[in-house]
C-alpha cells in the first residue's frame, strides 16, 4: 500500500515563459510516492524539462517565469522555500550535465552537495565514494571534470545526486551522451538506490529500449503540455501505441518496428516492448546472434586493420567492387596521421580517414573513445596540426574562419555552446549577415528554417529560453542556412521527439541526396544502423574499424571489441530477414 504522504505532490500547475503565448506545462496534477519510477514522456516543447525545474524550486526562483498551481516537496511548498533547503529533498540531473559541474576534481564534485549539508565529514567520504564506485568513476576522482568525455560528464552529475541522498531523484535525459555499457551501469546503480522502497525517481527519457525493464510507471503530455495519459508504463504504451505515434512521443525500438510490421500485415496478439517480446511474437530465439559474412571476417581472425585499409574503406561504397578502388574519386575529407593533444593528455593518434563526397559518416565508440575529439578536428572547431586534414581542398589547421563556415557547418553538443544573438531570427540570419546577404534573401531563408524546423512561433524569442529539443533544432538550422558542402553533427537527435528526430533525419537524407556530405557522432547505434552509409568506430582514440555500415553489421565482433554492442533489435530484425526501414 502506497504511504499517505506522496514524496511529491504537483497540483494545476501551469508556467508560462517571458514572451510565451500559452504554458507548457499545463493544468498539471499528479503525485509521486516512494518506490515508483516514473517516466514523463512527450513531444519536444510539451513543458518537461520546464517541469522537471519546478520541482526542486528552481522554477519560480531562478528562472523567469510565471507559476500558478502548487509543487510540494516532502511537504515544503517549492515556491515559498530555498532552493538550497528543497535540494536535501529533490536531487536533479540537467539535460545538459555542464550546467552543474562547478569544481575543479571530479572528487570536489561530488563533495560539494554533501558538504554544504554540514554532514559529518565521514559520512561525506562515504557517500562520495559510494556514488563514484556506482557510475564507474572512482578511478578518476582526482581529474578535472573537463577532461572527462560528454558521457563521463553525464555520469559524474549522477553522481552528484546520488550523494545528496535526497528522496526523490529527477533526471532530464541521464543517458543521452552515454554509450550501451555505461546506460547500464547508470540503471544498476538507480535500481539499487531505489530498492530501498523510500525513494522515488522522475525520469525525462527518450531510450525507452533501456528504460522499459526499469520504470513503472508513466505520464505523458501533449503538444499543449497537459496530461494525456498516467499510468502503468508498459499498460499506457501498449494501450495508446497509435496516439502516442501521432503525438510524436518517443517509443521502445521494438514496438515501432512492430507498429510498421503491423502496418504491412503483421498480427501481433500484444505489441512488444522489447527485443526479446519480439522475437517471441516471430517465433524466433529471444536473442538470436548475428550471422558474420563470408566476405567480412573479425578483427581477430585477421588481424587489426592496417592504416591504409582504414583510411580509404570509409570512402568505398558498399555496392562497389574492390577492383575498382584505384578509380575511387578524390576524398572530400582526408586525415593522414592525425594526432590530437589536450593539455598533455594525447586523445587521438594518428588517424588516418577518408570520406568520400556524398556520404553520410557515422562516427560511435565508447565513451571517451574520442569521437567528438576527430569530429571537432575534422571540422577545424578544434584546429588540428597544421597538415594533418584537409576538407574541400582546405586545411583546417590554418584555415581562417570565414574559409572554414564557407564549408563547413557544425552543430554542438550542447546547442548553447553555439548561440550569440538575442532572438532565434536573428541567430539563424547572422550566419547570412555576415556574408553581405541582402535583406530580402535573409527573410525568406530565416523564414523557411523556421518553418521547417517548427520554430515560427519562436523567432522573436531568446534561444537560451528555448526547449531542449527547440534548441537542437536551432542549432541544426544555423548550420545549414550557409548552405555548406560539409555539415558536422555532435548528438543530432539529442532532446528531440521521436516526430522532429524523424524529420532531422529526412532533412539529412535530402541534404545528402543534393551533395552535402554528412559527419555525425551518435551513441544511437540503431540510428546508425538505419540512416548512415558508412562507419567508423573508435577506441582509445584510433580507428578500429571504418567500412561501409551494412558491411560492419554483419559481424557483432568488431563492434564487441571495441566495448559496443549491436542493438538487440538489430538482431532481431537481421534474424527475421526484416528491415526497420
Amino acid at each position: 500500500m502506497r504511504p499517505s504522504a506522496p514524496l511529491l505532490r504537483v497540483r494545476d500547475l501551469s508556467i508560462t515563459h517571458a514572451d510565451a503565448a500559452h504554458p507548457s506545462p499545463a493544468d498539471v496534477t499528479f503525485d509521486i510516492h516512494p518506490g515508483e519510477i516514473v517516466l514523463l514522456l512527450g513531444p519536444s516543447g510539451s513543458g518537461k524539462s520546464t517541469l522537471t525545474l519546478a520541482l526542486n524550486g528552481l522554477i519560480p526562483h531562478a528562472v523567469p517565469v510565471t507559476m500558478t498551481g502548487a509543487v510540494e516537496a516532502g511537504g515544503l511548498d517549492t515556491a515559498n522555500e530555498l532552493t538550497a533547503t528543497l535540494s536535501t529533498h529533490v536531487a536533479m540531473v540537467f539535460q545538459d550535465p555542464d550546467a552543474q559541474i562547478v569544481t575543479g576534481t571530479v572528487y570536489d564534485e561530488v563533495a560539494f552537495g554533501p558538504e554544504n549539508l554540514r554532514l559529518p565529514l565521514d559520512d561525506v567520504r562515504a557517500r562520495i565514494e559510494d556514488a563514484l564506485r556506482r557510475v564507474g568513476l572512482w578511478a578518476r576522482r582526482d581529474e578535472n571534470p573537463d577532461r572527462l568525455s560528454g558521457g563521463g560528464r553525464q555520469r559524474l552529475a549522477i553522481a552528484c545526486a546520488l550523494a545528496m541522498g535526497s528522496p526523490l531523484i529527477v533526471l532530464d535525459e541521464p543517458t543521452a551522451n552515454l554509450d550501451p555499457q555505461g546506460i547500464d551501469d547508470v540503471y544498476a546503480a538507480l535500481t539499487d538506490v531505489i530498492a530501498t522502497g523510500d525513494r522515488a525517481i522522475l525520469l525525462v527519457e527518450h531510450n525507452l529500449d533501456a528504460a522499459m525493464g526499469f520504470v513503472t510507471r508513466t505520464i505523458v503530455l501533449d503538444r499543449a503540455g497537459r496530461v494525456a495519459f498516467d499510468g502503468p508504463a508498459a499498460e499506457i504504451i501498449r494501450t495508446h501505441a497509435d496516439e502516442l505515434v501521432a503525438m510524436g512521443v518517443w517509443l521502445p525500438a521494438a514496438t515501432l518496428a512492430a507498429l510498421r510490421m503491423r502496418a504491412a500485415g503483421a498480427v501481433f496478439d500484444e505489441l512488444p516492448l522489447t527485443p526479446g517480446e519480439l522475437a517471441a511474437a516471430l517465433a524466433l530465439p529471444e536473442t538470436p546472434q548475428p550471422v558474420p559474412s563470408h566476405s567480412a571476417r573479425s578483427t581477430t581472425e585477421r588481424g587489426a586493420p592496417s592504416s591504409e585499409e582504414r583510411s580509404t574503406a570509409p570512402s568505398r561504397s558498399s555496392s562497389e567492387p574492390r577492383s575498382t578502388e584505384t578509380r575511387r574519386p578524390a576524398p572530400l575529407i582526408r586525415a593522414r596521421g592525425l594526432t590530437v593533444r589536450r593539455q598533455r593528455t594525447e586523445i587521438l593518434h594518428g588517424i588516418d580517414l577518408d570520406v568520400e563526397a556524398g556520404t553520410l559518416t557515422a562516427i560511435v565508440g565508447a565513451n571517451g573513445a574520442g569521437k567528438t575529439t576527430l569530429l571537432q578536428s575534422l571540422a577545424g572547431v578544434v584546429a588540428p596540426p597544421r597538415h594533418q586534414v584537409t576538407v574541400d581542398g582546405i586545411d583546417p589547421g590554418s584555415a581562417s574562419p570565414r574559409e572554414l563556415s564557407n564549408r563547413i557547418g557544425f552543430v554542438f553538443q550542447n546547442p548553447e555552446h553555439q548561440f550569440i544573438a538575442h532572438t532565434v531570427f536573428d541567430e539563424l540570419a547572422h550566419g547570412l549577415r555576415l556574408r553581405r546577404t541582402p535583406d530580402a534573401a535573409i527573410s525568406e531563408r530565416v523564414g523557411a528554417m523556421l518553418d521547417r524546423f517548427g520554430l515560427e512561433a519562436k523567432a522573436d524569442v531568446h534561444p537560451f529560453l528555448l526547449s531542449g529539443g527547440e534548441k537542437r533544432r536551432l542549432s541544426v538550422g544555423t548550420a545549414l542556412i550557409t548552405r555548406p558542402t560539409v555539415l558536422a553533427l555532435d548528438e543530432p537527435t539529442f532532446g528531440q521527439d521521436r516526430a522532429r528526430a524523424s524529420e532531422l533525419l529526412a532533412l539529412l537524407h535530402d541534404l545528402r541526396g543534393e551533395g552535402t556530405t554528412i559527419l555525425i557522432v551518435t551513441h544511437d547505434l540503431q540510428l546508425v544502423a538505419e540512416h548512415a552509409s558508412h562507419t567508423v568506430i573508435l577506441a582509445d582514440g584510433r580507428v578500429h574499424a571504418a567500412r561501409p555500415t551494412n558491411e560492419l553489421f554483419r559481424d557483432e565482433t568488431t563492434f564487441t571489441q571495441a566495448g559496443l554492442r549491436l542493438p538487440a533489435l538489430q538482431r532481431v530484425l537481421a534474424a527475421a530477414g526484416r528491415s526497420v526501414a
